[in-house]
């Protein structure tokens, strides 16, 4: 981890928060294909570049390692704040692991910060400010795939194996996952996946932390002081030749195996956030959350909380949701092990972005690919419950790659 220029003993690093024009393009303002940070729905969000500060961390303890680390560093910076909104002054670019390990948690500090909220617009710039090389984005030019750590046919196989174990009663709900290798002749830049993301998916929440690029319609966790908002997302279809989306909608709604598998969502989001909160509402019916690929089962939960626990903090008690380990978790995390037998790295963990007040926005990292340089790996998963079919969740997780594949191909 970088760490030493924040230190308490030594002199405090300035934080310059500045009000910019408030039409100014978040993604636009990424100068190179390195260090590339976003956070982006609807052409607000949080965009940096530039590396101020960076903590790693893995194991069952990196949510407190990493809000520990976060507690000390901005106790120790100075900040000159003229915007005063969430997400100005210190702010870190948050991405953590699904599981335990190997791989590591990321935070970054950046050292510049573009935000846009509610119609005003700032930068920030933490230390001195330093020139930006600024580099065109370019495509990739032609992409090839092949098969991943877990190639489709032993998705299936995997899939039919838990079905197997569900109806046995063994666990009630588990989300399985499997990946894709994407390579192409030049680097693959952040920015252009980025970009095409933001066009397709709108309302999704396009970001970028440490190399790990997607659009997540999922949000984990928003705090802002002491109220918190989440959209669980499970239960899923897609288009198909001869039917609307109205009925697609319908049918997702009718549908027993789909409303089970969201039901254990919100239930196990509930039961781990309510002792936390003095507040808690969730509606007792979803609606349909409509993207270009998929139709997802929706429901927003809002709520107050008892303290001023922070988002990190807040994220450590939910994670992982039955949306993407399962019911019940213990059992889910631990059969997810056993059948994919891969390592998720940090897709399916939070990520998103903490301000210096403990306040953020936390999503689920889906519809992704990590990055590095001429390769990208994807993530697709499914919930997987007794009455799922193997090869519809095999159909279901190709739906789910086409966001990442159609932006990294440019189409």
């Amino acid at each position: 981890m970088t760490f030493a220029p924040y230190r308490r003993s030594a002199r405090a690093v300035r934080v310059r928060t500045r009000e910019l024009p408030a039409g100014v393009d978040l993604l636009g303002q990424l100068p190179d294909a390195n260090d590339v940070l976003a956070w982006v729905r609807e052409g607000d969000g949080l965009v940096g570049w530039g590396v101020a500060a960076e903590f790693r961390c893995s194991g069952p303890g990196r949510f407190a390692a990493a809000d520990d680390w976060w507690r000390e560093l901005r106790a120790s910076v100075e900040v000159e704040d003229e915007v005063g909104l969430p997400g100005t002054g210190a702010v870190a670019f948050v991405s953590v692991t699904f599981a335990d390990g190997p791989a590591e948690s990321v935070l970054v500090v950046p050292r510049v910060i573009v935000g846009r909220r509610d119609g005003r617009a700032w930068r920030t710039e933490i230390g001195e400010p330093a020139g930006d090389p600024v580099r065109p984005v370019r495509g990739p030019g032609l992409v090839r795939y092949a098969e991943g750590r877990l190639p489709v046919t032993r998705y299936r196989e995997a899939v039919r194996a838990a079905v197997a174990r569900m109806r046995a009663g063994e666990l009630a709900k588990v989300a399985l996952a499997h990946d894709l290798l994407a390579t192409a002749a030049e680097p693959f830049d952040p920015r252009f996946l980025l970009a095409g993301l933001a066009r397709r998916y709108p309302s999704c929440w396009a970001y970028s932390v440490a190399g790990l690029v997607g659009a997540t319609p999922e949000l984990l966790l928003r705090r802002n002081g002491s109220e918190f908002s989440s959209r669980v997302l499970a239960g899923t279809t897609w288009p198909r030749e001869g039917a609307t989306e109205d009925e697609l909608a319908a049918e997702l709604l009718a549908s027993a195996k789909n409303r089970e598998e969201h039901e254990y969502a919100v239930r196990s989001f509930v039961d781990c956030l309510g002792p936390l909160c003095a507040e808690l509402a969730a509606p007792a019916t979803p609606e349909v959350l409509r993207l270009r690929n998929v139709l997802h089962l929706s429901t927003d939960v809002r709520g107050r909380l008892h303290d001023d626990g922070s988002l990190l903090r807040l994220a450590q008690a939910v994670h992982p949701t039955a949306a993407v380990g399962g019911t019940p978790t213990p059992d889910a995390v631990a059969l997810i092990a056993e059948l994919e037998g891969m390592d998720r790295g940090r897709y399916a963990g939070p990520v998103g972005w903490i301000d210096g007040a403990g306040d953020g926005e936390l999503g689920i990292a889906l519809r992704c690919a990590q990055l590095d340089g001429n390769t990208a790996r994807l993530f697709a998963g499914c919930g997987i419950v007794a009455d799922s079919d193997p090869d519809t969740e095999v159909a279901e997780a190709r739906a789910k790659m086409i966001p990442v594949r159609d932006a990294l191909e440019g189409a």
